[in-house]
């Protein structure tokens, strides 16, 4: 190994065990809300894409959890925010944790993972731009990279919460 390869191997390791203590200080925040909430669910964590990931899920099919969820998401988000902070304040570094409780952003990833192919054939077959339904970052991220996967390329435009992207011809 040369010296550079040794650096960049201990870089890596370094991130990793970084990324690991974000998910344990996540996963100690959200058991503590769970506690309080009086909900049963299970931490599991993850390392994705290099940002941690931390999910809550249920053995009991998790319509108690679906009350961390909100509609559309939006208790989801803030509780993501939460232990976003809460990881910041232990660690004095910014985190982009990402949060799923009870599968609902898999399942969100999985539906936008489809809308950005579907929008991408549609720019293909006619060579014009298509222009998306404001989405949140999380969102916009997903159809970025399914947009990308498909060969083409996309621009997030707008301001938010109105921010959306724009699918361009090759």
């Amino acid at each position: 190994m040369t010296e550079g390869t040794t650096t960049s191997a201990a870089a890596e390791g370094d991130t990793l065990t970084r990324l690991e203590q974000e998910g344990e200080i996540a996963a100690d925040y959200l058991e503590g809300l769970l506690d309080i909430a009086d909900l049963d669910g299970d931490i599991d964590m993850d390392v994705e894409a290099d940002r941690a990931a931390v999910s809550i899920i249920s053995d009991s099919g998790g319509r108690d959890l679906q009350k961390l969820v909100g509609r559309d998401g939006e208790v989801l988000e803030a509780l993501q925010e939460l232990t976003r902070l809460a990881v910041n304040r232990e660690t004095g570094d910014r985190s982009r944790l990402m949060l799923d409780i009870a599968g609902f952003r898999a399942k969100k990833r999985e539906e936008l993972s489809e809308l950005g192919a579907k929008a991408a054939a549609e720019v293909k077959s006619s060579g014009e731009p298509v222009k998306m339904d404001p989405m949140t970052p999380f969102e916009r991220k997903v159809v970025h990279d399914a947009v990308k996967a498909a060969g083409l390329r996309s621009e997030s435009e707008g301001e938010e919460p109105e921010r959306f992207v724009v699918v361009l011809p090759a």
